[in-house]
């Protein structure tokens, strides 16, 4: 089912799209959602903080301006939008070695790399180029974010076990790990982070309404300030200082921002795919109207506000989205109860956070990153598609071992190298008739013959540089080893809807040499552009006008009337 219509009354403004029209009768259930979203948002945000580098404040700031900001000027109606594990993960593996995590520098550099973001965002708007966001396969999407998930649950081992290391970068971490855990584990950090996990896991399992990580970090807070539980060792969080952000711009020289592109265009190539994949899904599921380019221009303003509020790069969240759709919420509303409830919670309950376990954070963080580990996903590519199994496998294996950004690029350049293996070698087919008359399709390997001497081959996807030896292989040899030899070779281009030069060429060539074996070369199926192209290089006039026909029935026709098997 599509998408529908704009409801009546949201074409009238510009913003508000996803909030308008108002269901009264809603606006209760909406209210509960965002309450109850919040319970949950809440620990994980501040799970994603640490992921990211920054102070544990900054995740809840990504709940403020940056939701509300997307909630008034975006279209769609479910998207909901803050921090996100995978962004995250690629503004600390950039930023690691450029500031130290959490200092004033390294706050500016991820507020910079949010503005930044929200240019490319923008201007992704403006240009209309929301359909780029196809391009990034599932396929390589479910591999970057189970390396994602595996470096991420790595990363928080230190944390969960009471260790203290210096190593970068996950992969170098393991060795040290290992030895780490044996000699050095504090027995009473780790014991607490099992409590967490166990809360969140059972909580799951039984199906309760209060989120599991609301529940531990709530326990958590409460065991520690009632047991003094920083005098055994274990860290905690500190002072966590409440109010409102401050609306500044990032301090950072101009001559550093060169540096922080390759970050600001990873995060937004990821904020490109999850947010419009997510839209799309949820439109569809209800039969919304959403537009992916209002979409971005409200994410890039999202991410302008992140970038001045002192907060990081936000994204539109799969997670996020199908805990307000749990929770009941059906509309933009529900995210601004949420927002509602962040400000309370940063204006009047910021004190007790002080006494939040480090560990309980490395645990909520740790459980975040096993679930974006997706096992089924990769079983499927494995049972089903073997070979887009290995794209998604050498993904992740680049997440890992060299980093997220390195491994975002990677995947780009394998849904680029996996579209183009899709047209290099598509699926062509002869055609031939039915008893009743209609056309259908049989594999080139059985060189079936439309009519005694008429071969009709319909190529399966457009002619370009990187597929035109492919097509001259395939058409010439149909040609030297059919059997009885052909009269007619019919081009059926119903899938063609380009031709380029070098194709064009090639195709020329083709023509003079069926010509020269005494093969007449015909068309059929042409598309108004693909017909203008033809005409411009030539092409139809070497054909023929009364070589080209509308459908393969009328070439079969043509061909009986001109004496055909006894021509």
């Amino acid at each position: 089912m599509a998408p529908a219509e704009k409801p009546p009354g949201s074409s009238r403004f510009r913003f508000l799209q996803g909030i308008l029209p108002i269901d009264r009768a809603q606006i209760p259930a909406e209210i509960l959602a965002g309450v109850t979203f919040a319970a949950l948002a809440i620990p994980e945000v501040m799970g994603y903080t640490r992921i990211a580098g920054m102070p544990v404040v900054t995740g809840l700031y990504t709940l403020l301006l940056p939701m509300t900001v997307f909630a008034i000027f975006g279209s769609s109606r479910h998207l909901v939008v803050g921090a996100d594990s995978a962004t995250a993960a690629i503004i600390a593996g950039g930023l690691v070695m450029m500031a130290v995590p959490g200092s004033p520098q390294y706050i500016a550099y991820a507020g910079m790399i949010a503005l930044l973001a929200a240019v490319f965002l923008i201007a992704a708007s403006l240009l209309k180029l929301g359909f780029v966001a196809e391009f990034l396969s599932r396929t390589v999407l479910i591999g970057f974010l189970t390396g994602v998930g595996i470096q991420i649950a790595i990363g928080q081992l230190d944390g969960i076990f009471g260790i203290s290391r210096d190593a970068s970068g996950t992969f170098l971490q393991i060795p040290h790990l290992i030895a780490d855990i044996a000699c050095c584990t504090h027995l009473p950090t780790l014991l607490l982070s099992l409590s967490v996990i166990a809360i969140i896991v059972l909580s799951r399992r039984i199906g309760t309404k209060i989120p599991g990580a609301f529940i531990a970090v709530v326990g958590a807070i409460v065991a520690s300030w009632a047991f003094d539980l920083s005098s055994c060792g274990i860290a905690v969080l500190g002072t966590v200082p409440g109010g409102l952000p401050v609306i500044a711009f990032p301090d950072v020289p101009l001559s550093e921002v060169p540096g922080l592109f390759s970050l600001a265009v990873a995060c937004f190539i990821v904020i490109l795919a999850q947010s419009a994949a997510t839209s799309r899904a949820y439109a569809l599921k209800f039969s919304d109207t959403y537009d992916e380019d209002t979409d971005l221009f409200g994410l890039g303003l999202a991410n302008m506000a992140a970038g001045i509020s002192g907060t990081f790069v936000v994204n539109g969240s799969p997670t996020k989205t199908e805990m307000v759709y749990s929770a009941g919420g059906r509309t933009q509303l529900c995210q601004l109860a949420t927002v509602a409830v962040v400000l309370v919670v940063l204006l009047f309950i910021t004190r007790p956070l002080a006494y939040l376990p480090s560990a309980a954070l490395s645990a909520i963080v740790f459980v975040i990153g096993l679930r974006l580990v997706d096992l089924r996903g990769m079983i499927s590519l494995r049972t089903r598609r073997p070979v887009e199994f290995g794209v998604a496998l050498i993904t992740a294996f680049a997440v890992v071992v060299v980093g997220v950004e390195i491994g975002l690029a990677v995947a780009v350049v394998l849904s680029i190298l996996a579209h183009l293996r899709h047209s290099y070698r598509p699926l062509d087919t002869l055609l031939v008739q039915t008893p009743r008359g209609a056309m259908k399709t049989t594999p080139l390997t059985e060189g079936r013959q439309a009519a005694e001497g008429l071969m009709v081959y319909r190529f399966g996807s457009n002619l370009y540089f990187a597929n035109e030896n492919h097509f001259i292989k395939e058409v010439l040899g149909l040609s030297r080893n059919a059997r009885p030899p052909l009269k007619w070779f019919c081009l059926s281009a119903a899938n063609i809807g380009d031709i380029d030069y070098t194709s064009a060429e090639a195709l020329k060539s083709v023509i003079l040499e069926l010509k020269r074996t005494g093969v007449t070369f015909v068309m059929s199926e042409l598309g108004d552009p693909v017909r203008a192209e033809l005409d411009r290089d030539g092409i139809t006039a070497m054909v023929g006008d009364d070589h080209i026909f509308e459908a393969v029935q009328d070439v079969i026709e043509a061909y009986l009337k001109s004496g055909g098997p006894e021509h």
